[in-house]
């Protein structure tokens, strides 16, 4: 690794300079190391990004810790079986969250730079120049490609009185060392979903208030599954709310908003923002270099991660689209390659799977049935409830469904969506399925393990045309 600190090192200029250091930073300055650039990756603030540091490490990792919680309460599913467990030290479970959270960004991050000796790592804030070159601290950085890669933050909504609240996001919500009597939180996202259950299964009395409901970009069948799955656990989750004031007294935050017309006060011990996430650009004075940002500040990009700035690209949640860590990684290294061998590689994500860690779990990959016709696509669909699965029969656990998407005409499938409280581990065989161009047919023909969970994608397929109640054990 250069060391740009030793006093016989003045280097200023590289083959590639890389803004941020998460995993999409991290991605592209490998790639461009791999590809015998030398590299400058410029990183703000804790190393490694949102996801090691306070998005799916921590999150995922008490996702885990509340489900043993849960499944003792659901024990009394099978016969002569009694379970209990409880919460004696949340503190002592945030730390041990803290503790893998740090191991991981020293392994996986920090722990990694020292094998690129083409790579110089540097700490500052970037900011464009009018000649392109970038300014970090005193230092000039000029290189002839650059890859913007610095994320996104919270989303912070302008509603009266929120200044005054001393709220919570998906960062300081998993750093409470003491658990709340009580939560709103606001926003049905995947982070308002998943966080919302933790506290919930912890122990905290929880509110989702949304504009839209749970999950409004997934099929429907699954978000009202979900929201009544929710509702089983004792979470409320208020809807179709238009949000007025916030006002905060001793020990209570009280939210005043309308629904259908009538004014409504929710009110709780904290508040958590879980309102989505906008792009980390308002610092780097894009303005300089003549880059184009969307209306959320995204920056835009072509197929190619192309800025409107020639030889600048962008690749992550810097772009304000599909922001999950692995999709970072790919645009990244894509970029990363495209600026150093020509502009010839181009990002798809037309069988991006996508997961919702709430249990049951969310898995999407393609279309959904809405979107499908919106591109004037004549589809059939099947919905398949997990009641039909053997393994969720045999687990005592039928909460859940599978909808897959197909044309109509040709039998090709479009998409597929899961609610299944193991639909994680499934949804990569979809992904490939559609990626391979399968139609239904195709798919419900194949053979798959008997007892899985992944099995419902094979009689889902099959009730396009068939009943599947009608068949025995492993037929068709």
């Amino acid at each position: 690794m250069l060391d740009t600190n030793d006093t016989n090192t003045s280097e200023t200029e590289f083959d590639v300079a890389v803004i941020g250091a998460g995993s999409a930073g991290f991605s592209a300055a490998i790639t461009a190391a791999d590809e015998g650039a030398k590299v400058a990756l410029i990183g703000y603030g804790t190393i490694g990004g949102t996801c090691v540091n306070v998005g799916c490490v921590p999150s995922k990792a008490m996702i885990r810790a509340v489900e043993i919680l849960h499944t003792t309460r659901a024990a009394g599913r099978f016969d002569g079986i009694e379970a209990s467990a409880k919460v004696t030290d949340w503190g002592a479970l945030v730390r041990q969250k803290q503790a893998l959270v740090d191991e991981l960004r020293a392994a996986k991050y920090i722990d990694v730079l020292p094998s690129y000796n083409t790579i110089a790592y540097l700490e500052g804030a970037a900011q464009f120049q009018n000649d392109g070159s970038l300014l970090v601290g005193d230092t000039r950085i000029k290189a002839s490609k650059i890859i913007i890669a610095t994320g996104s933050q919270p989303h912070i909504p302008d509603i009266a009185g929120l200044a005054d609240i001393d709220w919570l996001d998906s960062t300081t919500a998993l750093e409470l060392e003491v658990l709340p009597a009580s939560l709103t939180v606001m926003g049905g996202g995947y982070i308002g979903v998943e966080l919302a259950q933790i506290f919930a299964r912890a122990g905290a009395k929880v509110t989702i208030v949304t504009r839209r409901g749970l999950l409004p970009e997934v099929e429907p069948e699954i978000g009202e599954a979900l929201t009544q799955y929710f509702a089983d656990e004792g979470i409320t989750v208020l809807r179709d709310l238009a949000y007025k004031s916030f006002k905060q007294t001793d020990g209570a935050v009280t939210l005043v908003a309308s629904q259908n017309g009538k004014e409504i006060e929710i009110i709780s011990e904290r508040l958590l923002l879980a309102t989505g996430r906008v792009p980390n650009t308002g610092k780097l004075a894009l303005q300089n270099a003549g880059i184009d940002t969307d209306e959320r500040g995204g920056i835009v990009v072509d197929a190619q991660m192309r800025t409107s700035r020639d030889g600048i690209y962008a690749a992550g949640d810097v772009t304000g689209r599909d922001q999950f860590v692995y999709m970072a990684a790919y645009g990244a290294k894509l970029a990363a390659k495209n600026a150093l061998n020509g502009n010839t590689l181009s990002y798809d994500n037309s069988t991006m799977p996508a997961v919702v860690f709430s249990d049951p779990q969310v898995a999407t990959v393609g279309l959904t049935e809405a979107a499908a016709k919106a591109q004037g696509i004549d589809t059939v669909t099947s919905i398949l409830p997990l009641t039909h699965v053997p393994r969720a029969l045999a687990a005592r656990d039928t909460r859940g469904l599978i909808k897959l998407v197909a044309d109509k005409t040709s039998k090709k499938l479009l998409g597929a969506h899961i609610l299944a409280p193991e639909g994680a581990d499934s949804i990569q065989t979809a992904a490939m399925a559609l990626k391979a161009g399968m139609t239904y047919d195709d798919l419900g023909a194949m053979i798959f393990p008997y007892l899985t969970t992944v099995e419902g994608l094979k009689l889902a397929a099959q009730t396009f045309e068939k009943d599947v109640s009608k068949l025995s054990c492993c037929a068709g």
